[in-house]
């Protein structure tokens, strides 16, 4: 018994304790402070509502793949973009209330406005929440910019509305959680910043609101930003953690996706590109790919299920390996590869950017001036390796070095059938050296753990991203490689090189390497001092090399091809009843006419002979490239820019209509 009361005694007196620092808490905090976290909490509160009648109404249609883990992860994937939006809501009156607790302002006309400012703010808000349950029930994604397509048309929209009973129903419901807002909001107003107003003077404490001021505004910018990592901010992408289609999209916040796409529609980079007629363009598009699937003699099958590792090497311009004439010794792994190869000596990139290689290579499109292809609010469903090989029992993996939501590179590919992306937040923290992630050879020793401890007989498709031959350079500790080199660039590719060898004869002791189609390409080239034109020749020209020992015989193919070829390639290799409908063509089918690529504000075509620029903000010029000769031949042979320029013209042009059509379609 005695026991018993000295416990509930103790028991007693930390609740009492509890409930005390609880109240100096509270009593720290200055009203205008509170009235900004109550605000943050009710509208925190309202957008989780809205979320949950987004899941309650698909969960049951759902139902088959709905895990505890999909549903949590989706609700705390929700929580941030939910708390991004309110951060851009919130930072001015958040800086306002700051002041006006340093400094005891309390005339209510200092903070009313701001008042008003946030109940309209949320209030637009929770219109576009309320707007996005249909359209999310009728199109399966988030409220975006195209709901605004028929705004020129409103007596449309407005009987379309008035003749759909459900519709009104959203209505209502909008009315009825704008009240409730408004009403708590009032409270909230009455019970800080009114007795704020009201209270007496009490000895102001300068200090601990500064520093407290200043938390508040760091954890809104955080908000915003909606991520710590340094390389990239919250994105639509950052949603997509699944091959979940439903739950990728049910962690979104309706205003962020809107507030995304309307951006990205009024920038210049997205703008639909016009470069000649759609009707020329459609014609040599179609006399280009006239017979471009047929079967040829130089054709290579490989036995059904035969896995495909695709290298993508991070700024490995040809100019840089001993195979294509460089006599520095930089490459000799590579240069092993390629001479063991079905190897190609005339491919180009399709643009200068990361995110054009991982694209083109992937989905057989090429780069379109500046656009960025992956980084969109609506991510497309595109018909490309991880797509169609998936659809054919493949798993799909994609590994990095670095944070997978640079480039919205994760969004993209979880939204077109990559299973699992490996990459900087599966590293423990010491193997990360800087914003670029881990060194090259601590991620080949991951793909290679990743694919032997699989636990399926299944075939497997794996794309893999270097990083180590891009600034900032790191060279790692503790390896064996002694480099030629003491420039680090040379240093740095000697590095990357060597851990592809590494990598290769890894490899060749697993299960799977006999069985392996390897695949090794660069996402683009590097620039040359030696470069003579405005549009780099060796930021394009990149290696690239079938290499299957067992089964494709070393060889030296001389026709020029572009990285949107590489997909059909390999799927004529190991799928004969493939259906090409992207921009590529089989490397070992049909030739091309000429390359062509984008250079961002600059398109660049080419055959053996000559070289055609076309710059965006003026100019053009036609070169004799293989000289390195500076003259423009323009004016001497017109007829044959003409022609250069419109084959590259109707397939960028093309490739834009195409990707709206079939998305259309879908």
């Amino acid at each position: 018994m005695h026991n018993k009361l000295i416990n509930f005694l103790i028991l007693f007196s930390m609740k009492n304790n509890c409930i005390s620092i609880l109240k100096r808490i509270k009593d720290f905090i200055p009203y205008p402070l509170k009235y900004i976290l109550l605000t943050y909490l009710l509208g925190i509160g309202l957008f989780t509502i809205f979320r949950l009648i987004i899941f309650i109404m698909h969960c049951f249609t759902a139902a088959n793949d709905i895990t505890f883990y999909l549903t949590i992860k989706s609700f705390i994937m929700g929580l941030r973009f939910d708390s991004c939006v309110s951060g851009y809501f919130l930072i001015l009156p958040i800086i306002i209330m700051s002041i006006g607790s340093i400094f005891k302002i309390k005339k209510k006309y200092y903070y009313l406005p701001f008042h008003y400012l946030i109940i309209v703010l949320y209030s637009f808000a929770f219109l576009i929440c309320c707007a996005d349950i249909p359209y999310f029930n009728y199109f399966f994604n988030r409220f975006n910019i195209v709901a605004l397509t028929w705004a020129d048309s409103p007596k449309f929209v407005i009987d379309m509305i008035v003749k759909e009973p459900t519709y009104i129903v959203y209505a209502f419901v909008f009315v009825a959680f704008l009240s409730i807002y408004i009403w708590l909001m009032r409270l909230i107003y009455k019970s800080t910043i009114k007795k704020y107003i009201l209270q007496e003077e009490k000895k102001k404490n300068i200090v601990s609101y500064i520093i407290l001021s200043f938390v508040l505004i760091l954890l809104c910018v955080l908000a915003i930003r909606g991520r710590t990592a340094r390389k990239s901010p919250i994105r639509v992408g950052t949603a997509y953690f699944s091959n979940n289609a439903f739950f990728n999209q049910l962690g979104l916040n309706p205003v962020f996706t809107f507030g995304k796409s309307w951006m990205e529609s009024n920038s210049r980079k997205n703008k639909l590109v016009h470069l000649i007629n759609e009707n020329t363009a459609k014609n040599i598009v179609e006399e280009e790919f006239k017979d471009r699937d047929n079967i040829y003699d130089d054709a290579i099958f490989l036995p059904k299920n035969t896995n495909v590792v695709v290298v993508i090497m991070e700024s490995m311009a040809c100019s840089k390996v001993g195979f294509y004439g460089n006599n520095e010794h930089l490459t000799p792994n590579l240069d092993s590869i390629l001479n063991h190869s079905l190897a190609f000596e005339n491919i180009y990139s399709a643009g200068i950017h990361t995110y054009n290689g991982v694209y083109s290579t992937l989905f057989s499109y090429p780069a379109i001036l500046s656009r960025h292809t992956m980084k969109q609010t609506l991510i497309p469903k595109m018909q490309g390796l991880p797509n169609i090989l998936r659809k054919q029992g493949y798993n799909t993996f994609y590994f990095t070095t670095h944070d997978e939501q640079f480039d919205n590179v994760a969004g993209f590919l979880y939204g077109n059938d990559v299973e699992k992306i490996i990459s900087q937040k599966d590293y423990p923290s010491e193997e990360i050296k800087s914003n670029l992630g881990v060194s090259d050879h601590v991620m080949f020793k991951k793909v290679i753990q990743t694919l032997n401890n699989r636990k399926t007989n299944k075939p497997f498709f794996a794309t893999i991203m270097t990083a180590s031959d891009h600034g900032p350079y790191i060279y790692p500790n503790n390896i064996s490689l002694v480099p030629h080199h003491k420039d680090i660039k040379k240093k740095m590719t000697e590095y990357a090189d060597w851990a592809l060898g590494q990598f290769i004869n890894q490899a060749k002791h697993s299960s799977w390497f006999n069985n392996t189609l390897f695949v090794f390409v660069a996402d683009h080239g590097a620039s040359s001092p030696t470069d003579a034109y405005d549009i780099q020749l060796s930021y394009h020209h990149i290696p690239l090399a079938f290499y299957f020992p067992k089964l494709i015989p070393s060889q030296k193919n001389p026709r020029i091809g572009l990285q949107i070829d590489i997909a059909p390639t390999i799927l004529s290799m190991i799928s004969k009843n493939y259906e090409n409908k992207a921009m590529g063509m089989n490397l070992l089918g049909k030739q091309r006419k000429y390359a062509y690529f984008s250079a961002d504000d600059k398109i660049g075509i080419m055959d053996s002979s000559f070289l055609y620029i076309w710059r965006e903000n003026g100019g053009e010029g036609l070169y004799k490239y293989k000289a390195k000769d500076k003259n423009n031949y323009i004016n001497q042979y017109p007829k044959k820019a003409k022609d250069m320029k419109d084959y590259g013209f109707s397939m960028i042009q093309y490739s834009q209509h195409n990707l709206i059509q079939s998305q259309k379609k879908k």
